[in-house]
């Protein structure tokens, strides 16, 4: 009897703890981050996202550069409409990979990109390479923000 009751209790003590690791980051929020209810209106014919993209086929080649604005997409970006879709579906698509994080050593090429501006109402200054498996992950994530990568001559 002693046994059942190991059986049944263990995996449903171990299901309590998971889900109480699991929760809302809201929850642990502040109270008074949350939203007033009033509405921040951007005065027509500034655009909320503005960024500045530079791509380099390499450290040393030449950079190609174009400027993006998002809601509505526009801005000297080729394909503006596909770079803020790739914006907007990411999570957090200027978040610096952490230092602490463990990554595949698959080299992805010499590419380098930065992007500055805003976004969302955030500054950004970030930097993308093809380094590492964590690095070339989040430049697939937002890819099309960097257009067609010049060719390394």
């Amino acid at each position: 009897m002693r046994y059942r009751t190991l059986l049944f209790a263990a995996p449903g003590l171990a299901l309590l703890l998971s889900l109480a690791a699991c929760g809302d980051e809201q929850a642990t929020g502040n109270p008074a981050e949350a939203p007033s209810g009033t509405t921040s209106v951007q005065p027509s014919g500034t655009p909320a996202d503005s960024l500045a993209i530079s791509v380099k086929a390499s450290a040393e080649a030449p950079a190609k550069t174009w400027k993006l604005t998002c809601d509505p997409p526009g801005g000297t970006h080729p394909k503006a409409a596909d770079a803020c879709a790739a914006l907007a579906k990411a999570k957090d698509p200027f978040k610096p990979v952490p230092k602490e994080q463990m990554c595949t050593n698959i080299y992805g090429g010499p590419e380098i990109a930065t992007v500055k501006g805003t976004w969302q109402g955030k500054d950004v200054d970030a930097k993308f390479t093809r380094e590492d498996g964590c690095q070339l992950h989040r430049w697939t994530e937002v890819a099309p923000v960097f257009g067609n990568v010049p060719k390394v001559r």
